[in-house]
């Protein structure tokens, strides 16, 4: 096989990255990565029909045909984590029956399983959502309990004096519920408006919105830049990538759950 030819067949991998045959198998249920070694040395493994007993091998998930005895092997569905930087004017959902932008419309129509979002962003908010098929994780993320850090840049009407950013801080009541910024700042401030920066951790419906509402400036833009360890960056408006194994991870010990190899093996 060329080089050319073996490079196009990397990219038309269904992660765009390949991995070491004896840790594809044990994805795949078969063993710890030291039986799987085993199984290979013995000559019961195939890939594409051709035994395979070089424990350097490489295989491309979703293009090579891997079998052990004679068997098709495979993991399970993949856990696969993206952030997205949602423009406004996009609805948080899958779908819209009045046909508006959601979020489907930003992502690829084939090699990527079914994904949710984890919390919303409502319609006129822009920034940093997460989407993932790892249910277990998407739950401990919006669960209050763990106090999940969410910070944005509120462009508000007016200039907040220092009194009104220290209440927010102390916490307001709107609407029967006691609302609390953890961190607040002016970021930049001009004439007749300034950027704030807000970390809160309640995860409470329209909470920015509310909170600069309650002191009398309400938010004319709205952006979320990071949520825990995971930062928006220069990602640009309406664009996604996958995260890192490092990020998951990261998320993933945040909420205290267990770092499993197959959960972070194709982040990347």
């Amino acid at each position: 096989m060329s080089r050319l030819m073996r490079r196009e067949r990397q990219v038309e991998t269904t992660h765009g990255v390949q991995e070491r045959l004896q840790r594809y198998l044990a994805r795949s249920g078969l063993g710890s990565r030291r039986s799987c070694e085993e199984l290979i040395l013995e000559g019961r493994v195939r890939v594409n029909g051709r035994v395979t007993s070089k424990l350097g091998t490489k295989v491309a998930p979703g293009l090579d045909e891997i079998t052990c005895d004679g068997r098709r092997v495979a993991p399970s569905e993949e856990n696969v984590y993206l952030i997205l930087h949602k423009p406004a004017g996009v609805i948080t959902s899958l779908s819209d029956p009045l046909g508006r932008p959601v979020i489907p419309d930003f992502l690829p129509r084939r090699g990527l399983p079914r994904l949710f979002p984890i919390g919303r962003l409502d319609y006129h908010t822009e920034g940093l959502l997460l989407l993932t098929n790892d249910g277990a994780l998407a739950h401990a993320l919006m669960h209050p309990s763990f106090r999940v850090e969410k910070e944005y840049l509120a462009k508000v009407k007016g200039r907040p004096k220092s009194a009104d950013l220290h209440k927010l801080k102390a916490g307001v009541v709107s609407d029967g519920e006691r609302l609390i910024a953890d961190e607040i700042a002016i970021v930049t401030a001009g004439v007749d408006s300034v950027w704030l920066k807000i970390v809160v951790r309640e995860g409470r419906y329209h909470e920015i919105r509310r909170l600069c509402e309650a002191i009398g400036h309400p938010v004319l833009k709205l952006k979320r830049v990071r949520l825990g360890p995971i930062v928006l960056g220069r990602l640009p408006k309406g664009a996604w990538r996958r995260l890192s194994s490092r990020e998951v991870v990261n998320l993933r010990r945040l909420t205290g759950q267990k770092v499993l190899d197959r959960s972070v093996s194709h982040s990347i």
